[in-house]
């Protein structure tokens, strides 16, 4: 059935429903372009010299800067900034380099951050405009055409989120030449997105805290949670190098430091990280900022916005890619192997609808460049694609906007209640299974609600609450008001799960590993958000064997041809467990880079 619903939009004591609001870029596009001032120019900007500052509204809160000129010529730009640090904040750093090494503020925006450099040029343009010039009379620097038309290297690795970069870090490692090809102005793509964790079996951290997991647990568990329609040597593989790859990122200078539940998990297996204050944080963008950082450290190379259109194909074999600039011209990527890690579709409403028409009018959660790019390039070279109708939706999405709010929450302690203000379901249920219940329930949606004990403990929760996700109610009338309930309902519901948590015991929904709950919501306020399921990841792609070789109609690999990450399928089968995408990057990217290396050696 598809998600036909009018989500209300609330402060405490208050609900209305809203008729449809604008995207996110809209509303921040029409804040930035307010905040580019009018001020009448009076300087000649040729004489100015100094510091100048500068602010205007990002996706994350202001934007300020400060802007160093030297007779007109930008010389250095101090940014202070909230942004996601692997989007905004890396799209922030892009522009900025552009605009000192051009001298201009007549820019594009960086594709994949447009409203955080949208943003910053809009900051730049006001502290120009504060000190009395015309931003349009910078003299732009004449600067030699560095781009690239053709390259040549060991492997070119399609697509910079995790599973591109954990490929290309190991192919580096190993001292072979790669580069990474980008459509979007940034690293990161969905990977940026993620905000449980990494499922991992037999870890140093599981074994330290007590965890008696292993990794036929692991398998069993994923098995069951894809209905056992996935390719069990692949969920075999990436269990059974789960907790090496949680080593290799730990040398990588990424440690995942705290255990979590997630959905479908007989034992606690998320690992994720968090900050200094010991919080949690979203390990998505803390796993993209430290590829990125140790791909550039290593001296890979990353070509960004061009869009590979075809694979290149000799005698049957990969040798290249070829792919497109935003301005239409051609790039020609020259290589031994080819290593496909584009992600899935889920930003692609066509494709979705075309493979699941149900999925219709649902809000997704993905990277606006998730469009299954690959489907094309890799039908044309005879490539297998299997599970494709299987996408997932994932219950807690806040409608408005598509953002996620992480099932890490719901395995800490918070729950899910109706629009009665009573729960439900096993909120740790198979995503699956809890979207089901809540498509169930009346408008269909439901709300999630955690207290200031998790409040306190998570820098997630609290990036919640600054973006205006979450609403604050000092007691129990205050949530009730905005759930739009009576107080007595949502009090017992509050106080039930008080009992439960105490007694390590759900006897309502038989929820598992109560005794591991963070937080039993005893502590007011309360921060709520309502949410409904929202298109999420697609578990169908192209072919792969435990190799990571792209398998044609025949089931035989195209020699040079290897996949990683969601552009793949048969990993997740019907329905992938949280926190084992991570996994599957990072296991599978690597993969792929070794079997790749094995075969240049051929």
């Amino acid at each position: 059935m598809a998600l036909a619903m009018a989500m209300a939009f609330s402060a405490c004591g208050n609900t209305a429903t809203k008729p449809k609001e604008e995207t996110k870029e809209e509303v921040k596009q029409e804040e930035t372009a307010k905040d580019e001032k009018e001020t009448e120019s009076t300087t000649d900007i040729a004489t100015l010299s100094g510091d100048f500052e500068g602010t205007a509204k990002g996706y994350g809160g202001d934007v300020n800067v400060k802007v160093t000129m030297e007779n007109g010529v930008i010389t250095g730009i101090d940014v202070d900034q909230k942004e996601t640090g692997a989007v905004g904040g890396a799209g922030i750093l892009r522009i900025k380099e552009e605009v000192i090494a051009k001298n201009t503020t007549d820019l594009d925006n960086i594709s994949g951050a447009t409203i955080s450099s949208a943003a910053f040029l809009s900051a730049v343009k006001n502290a120009i405009k504060e000190a009395g010039a015309n931003p349009e009379d910078l003299v732009a620097k004449e600067s030699k055409e560095d781009r690239q038309t053709e390259i040549t290297t060991d492997t070119v690795v399609v697509g910079a989120g995790g599973a591109g970069l954990s490929a290309a870090i190991q192919m580096a490692q190993d001292g072979k030449n790669v580069t990474v090809v980008e459509k979007a102005g940034i690293t990161g793509g969905n990977s940026s997105l993620a905000s449980g964790g990494m499922n991992a079996a037999e870890t140093k951290l599981q074994k330290e805290e007590g965890i008696p997991d292993t990794v036929e647990t692991f398998v069993a568990d994923t098995m069951k949670g894809g209905h056992d329609k996935n390719n069990k040597e692949l969920v075999e593989k990436m269990a059974a190098e789960s907790s090496e790859a949680v080593d290799w990122l730990e040398e990588l200078g990424a440690p995942l430091k705290q255990l979590k539940f997630s959905g479908g998990q007989t034992e606690m297996r998320t690992h994720a990280p968090i900050n200094d204050e010991g919080k949690s944080i979203p390990v998505g963008n803390y796993l993209v900022q430290k590829l990125t950082e140790k791909a550039k450290e290593l001296g890979v190379e990353i070509v960004y916005d061009a869009r590979v259109e075809k694979v290149l194909m000799e005698d049957g074999k990969a040798v290249g890619v070829e792919a497109a600039y935003k301005d239409g011209e051609k790039l020609k990527v020259n290589a031994g192997a080819v290593i496909v890690a584009t992600g899935g579709f889920g930003s692609n409403q066509e494709m979705v609808e075309k493979y699941n028409p149900d999925l219709k009018g649902y809000v997704s959660t993905n990277a606006k460049s998730i469009e299954g790019d690959a489907v094309d390039f890799l039908e044309e070279v005879g490539a297998n694609f299997i599970d494709m109708d299987q996408i997932q939706i994932h219950p807690t999405v806040v409608q408005k906007d598509g953002s996620l709010i992480s099932e890490g929450l719901r395995g800490e302690g918070a729950i899910l209640v109706n629009q009665d203000g009573k729960r439900f379901v096993n909120e740790l249920e198979t995503r699956d299974f809890v979207s089901k219940e809540i498509l169930s329930q009346k408008d269909p949606a439901a709300w999630l609600i955690v207290d200031q004990s998790m409040f306190d403990q998570s820098a997630t929760i609290a990036k919640y609450f600054d973006k205006g996700l979450l609403t604050k109610c000092d007691d129990y009338k205050a949530l009730a008001e905005l759930i739009g309930t009576d107080e007595e309902t949502i009090k017992e519901t509050i106080e039930n799960w008080i009992e439960t948590v105490k007694n390590n015991e759900d006897k309502e929904f038989g929820r598992k590993g109560m005794e591991e709950t963070r937080s039993d919501l005893s502590v007011a306020p309360y921060y709520a958000v309502q949410i409904s399921p929202g298109i999420h990841h697609t578990m169908g792609g192209v072919e792969v064997n435990t190799n990571s070789e792209v398998l044609d109609k025949d089931g035989n690999p195209i020699p040079g041809l290897y996949a990683a990450g969601e552009v793949t399928g048969g990993i997740h089968g019907a329905n992938r467990l949280g926190g084992n995408a991570v996994t599957d990057i990072i296991v599978f990217g690597r993969n792929a880079a070794k079997h790749a290396e094995e075969y240049l050696q051929k």
